[in-house]
C-alpha cells in the first residue's frame, strides 16, 4: 500500500510539474491591458498606442493590447495602482516612465520602486526641451537667464509634474545657471504643461521633446534648448543646454517602454520579452513614431535592468539634500 501511494504521489507530482511548465504556452489567451500614468494626448499615451498597435499580429503577441489612462500626481496614481492592486497575471502590463518613478520612490511617498516592478524592454528615449510660446520675447536660453537673474523666482515655468523628467531638468538648469525660477507642475501632465505654454499662463516650459516638435512644427511654441548630450536628429539646429555653456547631463532624459507587477510568472515575463521588442522594431511603429517627432531606442529586459540601476544611483546623487 505505501508503495503504491509512494508511487500516485510521484505521478501526480509530475503531472503538477508538466502542468506548470505548460500553463502559459498559449499566453496571451484574451487581450492585455496596458496602464499609462498619464492623460490621453500626452508623449506616453501617444506613443504607448503607436508601439502596442500591431500586438494583435500573428508574428506579434496575437492579442491585441488595449490603453487605459491612470492620470494624476506626475505618474503616482497609476504606479501606485500597478504595483499594489493590478493583477500579476501578465493581462495588466504598465508603461515605465524613467526617471519620472525612480525619482518618486527616492523621494518617498509612494508605494512602489524598481523592486515593485519586472522590466520587459524599452522603446524610447525623449529628452526634456525648453519651450516658451510662440509670440514669447525669449529667443534663447541666455534671455531666459538673464530674465531669471534680474527677477529671482518670477520666471513661471510648467512641467508635467514632481520629480518627473521635466522636474529634475528644471532643478539642474536652476543650479547649473544659479537661478531661481518658479517651476509649476501641471496637474494633466505633459499635454496640459504645453498648453499651458501655448495659451501664455506661464512663461515658458520643460516638455517631451516629442511633444513640442509637433507643437512647434504647428507654429505654437518655439524651442530653445534640448537637455541632452547630443543635438536630436529631430531639431538638428536647436543647440543642447551643455553646448550653451549649462554644465547639464542627459539624467533627465525620458526613457519609456513597459513592464509588468512584480509576481507575474516568469513565463509570461519569457514571452513578453521575447516578443516585444521586435514588436517595437516593426516598420509600421518606427514610420509612425518618426513622423510624430518620437525618438526611439529598442532595449531589451537585460539592458533596461541595467539602464534602471544605473539611473537609480545617479538619481539619489542628484536628489540628495532636495
Amino acid at each position: 500500500m505505501k508503495k503504491l501511494l509512494a508511487g500516485a504521489a510521484i505521478a501526480l507530482f509530475g503531472l503538477t510539474t508538466t502542468a506548470s511548465a505548460d500553463d502559459h504556452a498559449n499566453y496571451p489567451e484574451r487581450p492585455v491591458m496596458m496602464m499609462v500614468s498619464y492623460g490621453a494626448g500626452g508623449a506616453t499615451d501617444f506613443q504607448a498606442r503607436i508601439v502596442t498597435m500591431t500586438a494583435g499580429n500573428e508574428d506579434a503577441l496575437g492579442m491585441p493590447v488595449a490603453i487605459i489612462n491612470k492620470p494624476g500626481a506626475g505618474g503616482r496614481v497609476g504606479w501606485n495602482w500597478l504595483a499594489t492592486q493590478a493583477d500579476a497575471d501578465g493581462y495588466t502590463l504598465g508603461a515605465y516612465n524613467v526617471p519620472h518613478f525612480i525619482a518618486q520612490s527616492i523621494k518617498g511617498g509612494v508605494q512602489y520602486s524598481t523592486d515593485s516592478f519586472e522590466p520587459i524592454a524599452n522603446w524610447g528615449a525623449d529628452p526634456a526641451v525648453f519651450v516658451v510660446g510662440a509670440d514669447s520675447d525669449f529667443n534663447s536660453m541666455q534671455d531666459v537667464v538673464a530674465f531669471a537673474k534680474e527677477n529671482p523666482g518670477k520666471l513661471t515655468f510648467s512641467g508635467a509634474g514632481l520629480f518627473v523628467g521635466h522636474h529634475i531638468a528644471a532643478l539642474q538648469l536652476e543650479k547649473a545657471a544659479d537661478v531661481k525660477m518658479a517651476y509649476i507642475p501641471n496637474n494633466k501632465g505633459g499635454a496640459g504643461a504645453m498648453k499651458a505654454v501655448i495659451a501664455g499662463e506661464v512663461m515658458g516650459g520643460v516638455n517631451n521633446l516629442s511633444d513640442a516638435f509637433r507643437a512647434e512644427q504647428a507654429g505654437n511654441i518655439k524651442i530653445l534648448g534640448v537637455f541632452d548630450l547630443e543635438r536630436s536628429d529631430f531639431l538638428p539646429d536647436v543647440a543642447t543646454l551643455k553646448e550653451q555653456g549649462y554644465d547639464i547631463d542627459n539624467a533627465s532624459v525620458n526613457y519609456r517602454g513597459i513592464m509588468v507587477p512584480k509576481g507575474t510568472p516568469e513565463g509570461v515575463i519569457e514571452k513578453l520579452a521575447a516578443t516585444i521588442p521586435a514588436m517595437f522594431e516593426s516598420d509600421r511603429v518606427a514610420g509612425k513614431m518618426k513622423a510624430g517627432g518620437s525618438p526611439m531606442k529598442v532595449m531589451t529586459r537585460d539592458e533596461v535592468k541595467q539602464m534602471w540601476a544605473d539611473r537609480e544611483a545617479t538619481l539619489k546623487e542628484l536628489l540628495a539634500g532636495l
